[in-house]
């Protein structure tokens, strides 16, 4: 499946983007001064930066709670989908369930492989890797999806690790605020830095 939309269409597409969420993954509760600090990028830089981010469901904001005077420090988190609950994801997830729904009614195939909770993460899953430039085949059996060829491999080589970091987290974040038995394991390993194999497993089981 495939939009035709550029890797630049993605809010997660700009390497700063994807190093401010990297930080508010690793540590959640950031101030504006620190990620300034970590980044080096001009305040108003990051505040449009992570209004991109809330406005995707990736990042979620909280007021902090203070027992002295002074105005409270806004707070960021990466979406969890659990702990930080983003309400734009949580419609998200909901509106790519009815989706898939609608389509598995008009296009019969062979029974799915998965009970209608994971499918509906699975749903989920494959509706925000799409919007993040990916073209994702999931195989439901052996539970991978596979992004081959990566969208970012050549375009931000030089960021990879944290790229696939940062993505893996958000696919588990999706995977959470759908709800149901998948997580994500890991990347399968490749000596091809334009493969890119996720690994999917059963919460709870054995990787």
């Amino acid at each position: 499946m495939t939009t035709g939309r550029p890797v630049g269409y993605s809010a997660i597409s700009s390497y700063s983007r994807v190093e401010i969420l990297h930080l508010v993954q690793e540590q959640p509760r950031r101030t504006i001064t620190e990620i300034v600090e970590a980044t080096g990028l001009h305040p108003n830089t990051v505040r449009e930066h992570l209004q991109r981010l809330i406005d995707e469901g990736y990042v979620v904001s909280a007021a902090e709670h203070r027992t002295t005077r002074g105005r409270p420090r806004v707070l960021y988190s990466a979406a969890d989908g659990i702990l930080a609950s983003s309400p734009i994801q949580r419609r998200k997830v909901r509106a790519a369930a009815e989706r898939g729904d609608l389509m598995r009614r008009v296009l019969p195939g062979a029974a799915p492989e998965l009970d209608t909770e994971a499918l509906h993460q699975v749903d989920a899953l494959v509706e925000d890797l799409i919007d993040a430039g990916f073209d994702p085949l999931v195989d439901e059996r052996e539970l991978t999806v596979d992004l081959t060829p990566c969208a970012h491999a050549s375009s931000q080589a030089e960021h990879r690790e944290v790229l696939c970091r940062v993505h893996l987290g958000l696919m588990q974040s999706v995977l959470s605020a759908a709800g149901g038995p998948l997580a994500v394991d890991d990347m399968r390993p490749s000596c091809d830095p334009r493969e890119c194999v996720v690994q999917l497993m059963f919460a709870g089981a054995t990787a």
